[in-house]
């Protein structure tokens, strides 16, 4: 297949929020963005019930789906055997606290079932309120709670796990117990990714089926050592995987994996028989259906 058999689908109402991941994909990938449906897309935004026209993707629409919602990743979650927080799906505040009652002696948080970011996510106590348009089943799950609060990710692309970095507050800064880029959490880099760690990753990505195409996992160590998995995460329709690492090295093997494993089922690359780099910014691809 030729690279212009293949797009980076943008489109749509949501199409704004991806457009520098867009560019950044088209450099990658060496294909173009596009609003219309081609052949192979990798999909980013696009509106309808088919959202790809017809075409193959390569990020498969039910990962995506599950990726974006925190219900339906607690019940795959636990189908597959994947160790998490303890999660308990219930139909309202009323029963949320119920569990308060049941296990006095533990932590539990909320947590906005289609956000990113932690956005929505809060504590759950006697006697809180939720606004009217919370989405239903609660997701109810364990807070862990760490001396120094810090949230581990690994990534995967093509059936590979890579790379091992963690999200820690700076020196200084106020620590939150939602560790999030968007609080003020840092990567840094976590060297070898403990074996434990990457057993519980893979199951989390096969479960969700993101291990194929690309996804992360992001995971946090109990103080009694056992490694447990938060969510996975991928690209296309509502979120995408953090690019802005703050580390170049990671940065850069992110794209050249997802590059290297969106053509791995054709017989050659656009950028040759040597190894992967990115299409020059005065390359001129021929536009097809844009």
């Amino acid at each position: 297949m030729r690279p212009e058999a293949c797009g980076i689908l943008n489109s749509g109402g949501g199409a704004w929020a991806f457009s520098g991941l867009a560019a950044q994909l088209s450099a990658a990938l060496w294909v173009d963005v596009t609003e219309t449906p081609r052949e192979f897309n990798y999909l980013l935004a696009a509106d309808g019930p088919d959202p790809a026209g017809g075409g193959e993707v390569f990020v498969p629409l039910r990962g995506m789906t599950l990726a974006a919602d925190k219900r339906l990743l607690a019940e795959v979650f636990a189908k597959g055997g994947v160790p998490t927080p303890e999660t308990r799906l219930v139909e309202s505040l009323e029963k949320a606290e119920g569990v308060l009652a049941e296990e006095p002696g533990r932590e539990w948080c909320l947590k906005f079932p289609t956000g990113c970011g932690a956005a929505g996510h809060r504590r759950l106590v006697a006697g809180m309120s939720l606004p009217g348009s919370w989405p239903l089943p609660l997701v109810v799950q364990e807070f862990i709670r760490l001396d120094w609060p810090e949230v581990y990710r690994t990534y995967a692309a093509g059936g590979k796990l890579f790379g091992w970095v963690v999200r820690r507050f700076p020196a200084g800064a106020r620590p939150s117990p939602w560790v999030t880029h968007a609080r003020g959490a840092r990567y840094e880099s976590a060297g070898e990714i403990p074996p434990a760690a990457l057993s519980a990753a893979r199951l989390a990505l096969e479960a969700t089926g993101l291990l194929a195409s690309f996804g992360c996992v992001d995971l946090l160590r109990r103080p009694t050592g056992e490694w447990i998995v938060l969510e996975v995460g991928t690209d296309g329709l509502r979120n995408h995987v953090d690019r802005d690492l703050g580390l170049p090295d990671v940065e850069l093997e992110i794209q050249r994996r997802v590059a290297e494993a969106f053509w791995s089922r054709f017989d050659s690359r656009p950028w040759g028989t040597g190894d992967w780099r990115p299409r020059p910014p005065d390359h001129h691809a021929t536009k097809h259906g844009s």
